[in-house]
């Protein structure tokens, strides 16, 4: 192997900040046992929240909630929501310097990578470092969903280097390496990993290969030959199939093809569905591997009605008993999909602003419109009743929380400059971030009740990441219980307030929450300004002094000349 240069450019994957990594002269896993835990900074404290508190069981049954917050000077861990009698979050571990971090999709582990180029695996219950790894010259990581392998990517030297390694988290010790000449956001991570890690495969040329989780020394298990594929993604839990995408060659359609796990190498796909016009796609399985949305998109649109292109949204079944295009009555691009988490209906914003918003049951039948506005992102919440409709990015940040169930909406906010949004793993907190690099200033964070009302918000100087500890929202109670046990403390607030008094308070409903306005474009809203100006009217609505001055003449003026005009007909 070729002696690595001193100093590499690093950047992590999934982020956009970049950090310098001194090399190391070799590989090394270290093994921290018996664990170290950080020194808490405060206790943690968790205190009945007004109107959001639960009973003293379903606090003891269910997890506390915890944020990651990376910042300028590195990582740390928020207990709550939520949180202490001062509305202050308190810290679980003493800040630690690091350019980037990731827990592991169930939560069990977390992954830093810190200024001096280590690697180090965190036991997220604890935080206590259980193994850290010293790779010369890595230019990507990521963690498997399980938290049992980290991956690396090492920039090659030489074409029969292996660059690509797959580490054992608990033992330290090298499960698979490979070599990729390259990686994009398609092709990184090399491995792929079901959610459970019961599947494991990776592209490779015209074929996508799979591996034993558990065992990567037999070394490919089977293949699904597939001539000119370009991307894939794995189907959820379970990890049953496995879509993969061809793009269009001479003339020849474009097509998203459907196969099962563990088929032989030239098996016949399940579901197929070819189009023209097509460069990229974004694939989304639902909660259940039964269906797969498909957002096809053209870097040129024919029609000239889009600088963007266009985007087409197909739906096909693992059965192929469905297979087209998912009927939006809008024309315009498709802003977002979300599957719910029961996986039995999704939520779609497409059209030209303002941007419509429908649910459709898995046989794409409208279940329910949500009008228009000016929406780009949506998040339903993990428990599936309650969706957030928003427009994030360089839209004004108008939120909408709907109860999908009783189809009525419970409120509306704004946050302002967002980029990252997420419902907490109970469901019951909606986080939203303003992070660098996308913006340099005003950068923060801000918490939001389930019905859309302000709960928590911060200011940083320089914000990085901020994200939920990943929790399965099966360990928390459901939002109807929550329901009933806002109702229920509210109730018992007003008998302890009125004891020794007569009178009785009724008890607060959510109030009646208008639609947020239209999108109007900024020449629209300065010639609203002029003309306002012009007519004596501020943008309000209500009218300067001098124009209600001038108003009472003309209606005096008017009543003289109608006294005058009766006096001469009654001559």
């Amino acid at each position: 192997m070729n002696r690595l240069p001193n100093r590499a450019r690093i950047r992590s994957s999934g982020l956009s900040h970049y950090t310098e990594l001194r090399a190391k002269p070799a590989t090394t896993a270290t093994d921290h046992s018996p664990r170290r835990s950080f020194q808490p900074a405060h206790s943690s404290s968790l205190i009945h929240d007004v109107g959001l508190s639960l009973s003293s069981k379903a606090m003891s049954s269910s997890p506390s909630l915890e944020i990651l917050v990376r910042d300028a000077e590195g990582f740390i861990v928020w207990n709550g929501p939520p949180f202490s009698s001062n509305g202050q979050p308190t810290p679980k571990n003493e800040r630690v310097s690091c350019s980037s971090t990731k827990f592991s999709l169930d939560g069990s582990k977390f992954m830093a990578v810190k200024s001096d180029g280590t690697i180090s695996i965190y036991d997220s219950p604890s935080l206590g470092e259980v193994r850290s790894f010293a790779v010369a010259n890595v230019t990507a990581t990521e963690i498997s969903p399980c938290g049992t392998y980290l991956q690396t990517f090492q920039k090659p030297t030489t074409p029969q280097e292996k660059n690509v390694s797959l580490w054992n988290t608990d033992t330290g010790d090298l499960a698979h390496s490979l070599y990729q000449k390259s990686i994009t956001k398609t092709t990184w991570p090399s491995i792929r990993f079901s959610p459970d890690e019961s599947s494991a495969c990776r592209l490779a040329t015209n074929e996508v290969q799979f591996f034993d989780p558990k065992d990567f020394s037999k070394g490919i298990t089977s293949r699904i030959r597939v001539p000119g594929v370009a991307a894939f993604e794995l189907s959820k839990t379970p990890a049953s199939h496995v879509a993969v995408f061809v793009p269009e060659v001479k003339g020849s359609p474009g097509s998203v093809q459907i196969f099962g796990c563990g088929k032989d190498a030239e098996s016949q796909p399940s579901a197929r569905r070819s189009f023209f016009r097509c460069s990229s796609v974004q694939f989304s399985w639902n909660h259940g591997s039964t269906g797969l949305l498909v957002v096809v998109q053209s870097d040129v649109d024919k029609t000239n009605k889009s600088y963007y292109g266009e985007t087409k949204l197909h739906y096909l079944t693992v059965d192929g008993t469905h297979e087209g295009l998912v009927p939006l009555r809008k024309e315009g691009p498709v802003h977002d999909v979300q599957w719910s988490f029961s996986g039995s209906e999704f939520a779609v914003v497409y059209g030209f602003m303002p941007a419509c918003v429908t649910i459709f049951d898995k046989k794409c039948k409208p279940l329910m419109e949500l009008g228009e506005g000016p929406y780009n992102t949506l998040r339903w919440n993990p428990k599936g009743r309650i969706l957030c409709v928003a427009g994030f990015g360089n839209l004004p940040g108008d939120m909408t929380f709907w109860d999908v169930v009783s189809k009525k909406q419970l409120g509306s906010n704004k946050a302002e400059w967002s980029v990252t949004s997420e419902w907490s793993p109970d469901g019951r907190y909606f986080l939203t971030a303003s992070t660098a690099p996308r913006r340099q200033i005003d950068n923060g964070i801000k918490i939001f009740n389930y019905d859309g009302k302000r709960y928590f918000k911060k200011m940083f100087e320089r914000l990085y990441q901020v994200e939920w500890k990943p929790e399965s929202p099966d360990r928390f109670d459901e939002i109807s219980e929550l329901l009933k046990s806002v109702e229920s403390l509210k109730l018992e607030e007003g008998k302890s307030q009125g004891q020794g008094s007569s009178q009785k308070k009724p008890v607060a409903s959510i109030p009646t929450i208008q639609r947020p306005a239209a999108y109007r474009p900024p020449h629209a809203k300065q010639a609203a300004a002029i003309q306002a100006e012009l007519l004596g009217v501020n943008p309000e609505g209500e009218m300067s002094k001098n124009a209600l001055r001038n108003k009472k003449k003309r209606e005096k003026k008017k009543a003289a000349e109608a006294a005058a005009a009766s006096g001469s007909n009654n001559a």
